[in-house]
């Protein structure tokens, strides 16, 4: 599940963004790096 997975990153799991758009740019550098086949 991609939320759990997203869940390990400590910043989108406690929200340190105060802004939404920096918020929304976390999880969408979040979900490239676990989307990435490394």
């Amino acid at each position: 599940n991609m939320f759990c997975r997203l869940k390990q990153f400590r910043g989108i799991a406690t929200r340190y963004d105060k802004l939404k758009r920096n918020y929304q740019s976390s999880v969408a550098l979040a979900c490239i790096f676990l989307w990435l086949p490394l």
